[in-house]
């Protein structure tokens, strides 16, 4: 994935390593990544018949917050948000043994909706790289020209993204990740390393570097991305999401933005915890430390 590579090597982006926890199976996993919390393991049974969704979740806020949201890809989506998507299009995922067709339903919509304005976020689940896992494993000869296909997706979508950005004052985000990884044979929902370590990368014009600003990837946990998302996109944190905002992210930004970006996440799961912890009382956790002198001043 040359483009890929360059953008996380070079490029104005943020990667990660986000830990995903058992059962690694596709709606858990989607569960966690749009509501920042712990999916259990009776989320496995529902994977083949996925419900709505009733918890809190990125995507419920965007939906309050007016925001337009379109859908191509996995119909588990579809099944968990069924009345939040102003356009979709579900490709099932059980036919396994289709590793073209279910991405070619999704690539088939890009160019017309990346021309198009009447969107706030598009949310895109291709299929094919984990049904190549699961008839020949990680070392099939399949997964290079699929890794290409996907490296010439995201490129398709950031040079559209750049484009628009000079239409408007405003930085879009592109993020890119698996809902998990894969073992040795191919198969998910256990917890080898393989299968828990996630690529999840963020690309953004706001996340500007300068020539040799190397960024490694950090580890973080897949609960982060909705509570980063969210602030992100100006939404309140799911409110029972246990992440943490990813930091690197926002360090770009005036002090007092990433101070309130910080107290925002703390709120949040400060309420958590009172509503879930029986011995938790309010005024037991540490004060705040001192602000260091200089850091910020009052406007």
């Amino acid at each position: 994935m040359p483009y890929t590579t360059y953008l996380v090597e070079k490029g104005a982006s943020h990667s990660f390593v986000a830990e995903a926890k058992p059962p690694t199976v596709t709606m858990p996993r989607i569960k966690a990544l749009m509501t920042g919390s712990l999916p259990g393991f009776v989320d496995v049974v529902r994977n083949l018949n996925s419900p709505a969704l009733l918890e809190d979740s990125v995507i419920r806020q965007a939906k309050t917050a007016g925001k337009r949201i379109i859908f191509y890809g996995d119909e588990t989506w579809v099944k968990l948000f069924p009345k939040h998507f102003v356009e979709y299009d579900g490709t099932t995922s059980f036919f396994v043994s289709d590793y073209t067709e279910v991405d070619n339903n999704v690539t088939r919509h890009l160019d017309k909706v990346l021309k198009r304005g009447d969107w706030d976020m598009l949310i895109l689940h291709y299929l094919g790289l984990d049904h190549i896992g699961h008839i020949s494993g990680p070392n099939s000869p399949l997964i290079g020209h699929k890794l290409s296909e996907m490296d010439s997706v995201l490129m398709k979508i950031h040079t559209s993204l750049q484009s628009k950005e000079r239409e408007t004052p405003l930085p879009n985000l592109l993020v890119l990740c698996g809902d998990h990884g894969m073992s040795e044979t191919g198969s998910h929902g256990a917890s080898s390393m393989e299968e828990v370590n996630t690529p999840l990368i963020l690309i953004s014009s706001a996340f500007e570097r300068k020539p040799g600003d190397i960024r490694h990837p950090k580890h973080v946990q897949q609960t982060d991305v909705a509570a980063t998302l969210a602030i992100a996109l100006g939404l309140r944190i799911p409110k029972d999401s246990v992440g943490s905002l990813l930091f690197p992210v926002v360090e770009g930004r005036p002090i007092r933005e990433q101070l309130r970006f910080l107290h925002l996440n703390t709120v949040q799961l400060s309420k958590l915890l009172q509503e879930n912890v029986p011995s938790y009382e309010k005024g037991s956790h540490p004060a705040p430390a001192q602000r260091p002198t200089g850091t910020a001043q009052k406007g």
